[in-house]
């Protein structure tokens, strides 16, 4: 398989580093292709604005929407965003790694996402009417690719739980999982978590990366998260909201979950203290 690692975290030393090395390795040795954005070390431009293209404001204001739209048809995209989009295009699995900061991920990887995911590219495709309403969650410019998110938290697993403070991991990452990459139809995998990044000992690193390995190993196995295509039947059009039979009494995210498929069961995370209180890793891992 091609596979394109977007990397987001400054410091190479990190737990978050350690772990883009193991992903690179471990892949490579199994026989895949690997190209890795590494986005602080290409020191990638996060901010949106008229100079993505070589054209600038095309009609004398900034208009994120239009300007991106010409610039792509035209050819007239930064290089730094045609790069990205080619290596898109190239991959068949996308992995995005990053530690989740304010419940979210950095804010470069974002800046990522809104520069190479162009009006024409990863969005605005397909016909918009009383029927369909683009080609998009579930169909787009991007299907048949997969994708899986490798997230570190300071916090524990019961924080990130149904009924924990943080709120439920599902629901924290829904925004990335649903909108980011299902919108343009990549199929998303179930993520690969890492809690309480200030506690980790050697032990604890191997027996991440095990089964962090595992996962690599059934990325072209391992069932998707079964989110409702847009254009499937089960939305209003275009409105786009669930008919009142689909999911009845059923609100928020959960209601976009097709519930006669199974789910993956993601890989448990210990709570038990590490036998050792060495720390590999600083807390901002």
């Amino acid at each position: 398989m091609n596979v394109l690692l977007v990397h987001a975290h400054p410091e190479p030393q990190s737990l978050n580093g350690s772990l883009k090395t193991f992903i690179v390795d471990h892949l490579r040795h199994a026989g895949h292709a690997v190209q890795v954005s590494d986005l602080y070390a290409m020191r990638w431009k996060a901010v949106l604005d008229a100079d993505d293209s070589l054209d600038g404001a095309i009609n004398g204001r900034f208009h994120p929407e239009l300007d991106s739209k010409h610039a792509y048809e035209n050819g007239r995209q930064s290089p730094d965003i045609a790069a990205e989009q080619d290596k898109l295009r190239w991959a068949d699995v996308v992995i995005l790694q990053f530690p989740l900061w304010w419940f979210s991920m950095p804010a470069i990887l974002k800046g990522w996402i809104e520069r190479v995911y162009a009006y024409g590219f990863a969005y605005g495709v397909g016909e918009h009417s009383d029927h369909r309403w683009g080609d998009r969650y579930g169909e787009g410019t991007l299907v048949g690719k997969r994708a899986m998110l490798v997230v570190t938290t300071g916090g524990w697993a019961s924080h990130y739980a149904p009924r924990g403070i943080n709120g439920p991991i599902d629901d924290l990452l829904f925004p990335i999982h649903h909108g980011i990459l299902y919108y343009p139809g990549i199929e998303v995998l179930p993520p690969f978590l890492v809690h309480r990044t200030g506690r980790m000992d050697s032990a604890r690193y191997d027996e991440t990366t095990a089964a962090l390995a595992g996962r690599l190993d059934t990325l072209d196995s391992t069932p998707p998260i079964p989110f409702r295509r847009q254009n499937g039947g089960d939305y209003e059009i275009p409105s786009c909201i669930l008919h009142e039979h689909i999911a009845p009494g059923v609100q928020g995210f959960a209601a976009h979950l097709r519930t006669d498929v199974p789910i993956a069961v993601v890989q448990p995370e210990p709570e038990s203290e590490p036998a050792s209180s060495h720390r590999l890793v600083p807390a901002s891992a």
